[in-house]
């Protein structure tokens, strides 16, 4: 197990806040004399079950310490899933069905293994000690918090300042997710700055009934390619964990030339001293920050493929955006005439974001179709091979049958 000094600074590398530092040193002091390692908890809400590089952030900062010897608990929330996360909601989130819980739970614990050693890493489902709890339980669980405190909560605050109903169900998420920390006796738990109520809630419950506070420790969320708003399937700005090399490389070499040093640090394994070589390089006028931008696509890419698929993503790359040509390997998708609409096929596919987006695009000469730019919505094509390009730089072949 390596020192308590090497630990930290892995620790804390990429980290936005650590409640309290001095307790996480103190149990480092004492897994360290003990050879005895920290449980780390992660909890999933399985009501999205897409995993994006959004979510890495954190998964690749448990990877970290799973490498140190620590043991990684993720809890999916099977049976908080029902209910789903009010986090940052204006309005209670529907409920979800035991299948649709169960198949998105399924989804993730795939998707985690991508990051985390599967041999090191204990998945449990919380419906496992929260489908047993007595109604008397759930009364002695409400009474560790108050309704001011949860009213501190910045989402239920502006509900109930605008009148919007807050349910009482909502109030027991964090409370459930709180109730997951002393079923295990994390030491540990992780989560994004948006999950600090939640992640609180944990630790205010254990020294409620006496446990060792778990250190809660907040990961920054991370922009999109739009370089504004966190990284979200719903927005569209996303770069997915199951998606093609050749998508990623290029989903890299969209973000604005800002965060560059940001996915250098959350997103990649490389050390400080290339990090600092970065921020030089950015500030050298006489450096495109394109070929920066290259060097970071291979690096996030590699993570997650083959080096032969990485150098393909690059030669395509290039193919198309520095010599301006059309790919070979256009992505293909057939479908059935009976039920063929163009607009809605690239819009499910990801070539857009949404309908709307395609029909600005087309109205602005954005759109070509087997190489002729069509600008009205009655020109698209409605049977046989139809080549899609949306701007200069993405593809899609679809035939009709």
């Amino acid at each position: 197990m390596k020192s308590l000094e090497e630990q930290l600074k892995i620790i804390k590398k990429g980290t936005l806040d650590i409640i309290n530092e001095e307790e996480l040193i103190k149990k480092l002091e004492k897994s360290i004399k003990e050879n005895k390692p920290l449980k780390i908890k992660l909890g999933l809400d399985p009501s999205a079950p897409d995993i994006h590089l959004g979510h890495t952030v954190v998964l690749r900062k448990l990877k970290q310490l799973q490498d140190l010897g620590h043991e990684i608990i993720i809890i999916i929330g099977d049976f908080t899933g029902k209910i789903g996360d009010p986090t940052g909601k204006s309005r209670m989130r529907k409920f979800l069905s035991d299948e649709e819980v169960l198949q998105n739970a399924k989804t993730y614990e795939e998707q985690v293994f991508k990051i985390l050693d599967k041999e090191k890493t204990t998945i449990k489902f919380n419906s496992e000690w929260l489908s047993k709890l007595t109604f008397g339980d759930v009364l002695k669980l409400t009474a560790s918090t108050t309704v001011a405190r949860m009213l501190e909560r910045e989402d239920f605050k502006l509900r109930f300042e605008n009148q919007r109903p807050i349910y009482l169900n909502e109030f027991f998420y964090p409370l459930m997710q709180a109730f997951d920390s002393t079923a295990i006796e994390a030491d540990i738990e992780f989560g994004g700055t948006d999950q600090r109520f939640n992640l609180l809630s944990g630790r205010n419950l254990q020294k409620e009934i006496g446990e060792e506070p778990q250190i809660v420790i907040m990961m920054p969320l991370i922009e999109g390619l739009d370089g504004k708003n966190k990284m979200s399937k719903t927005l569209g700005n996303y770069i997915g964990i199951y998606e093609s090399a050749k998508s990623k490389y290029q989903k890299v070499m969209e973000i604005p030339d800002e965060l560059i040093v940001k996915y250098y640090t959350l997103l990649t394994d490389v050390d400080d001293e290339k990090i600092k070589e970065v921020e030089a390089k950015l500030k050298d006028e006489s450096v495109n920050p394109r070929d920066i931008k290259m060097d970071l696509a291979r690096e996030i890419v590699s993570l997650y493929h083959t080096e032969e698929e990485v150098e393909q993503a690059e030669e395509r790359f290039k193919m198309i955006f520095q010599m301006g040509q059309k790919p070979k390997d256009i992505d293909t998708v057939n479908v059935s005439k009976e039920d063929f609409d163009l607009i809605s096929t690239v819009v499910d596919k990801g070539l857009v974001s949404s309908k709307s987006e395609f029909r600005r695009l087309l109205l602005q000469g954005g759109i070509k179709i087997n190489d002729k730019k069509i600008t009205m919505e009655k020109d698209l094509p409605k049977e046989g091979e139809i080549v899609v390009q949306v701007g200069k730089k993405k593809f899609m072949k679809i035939i009709v049958s």
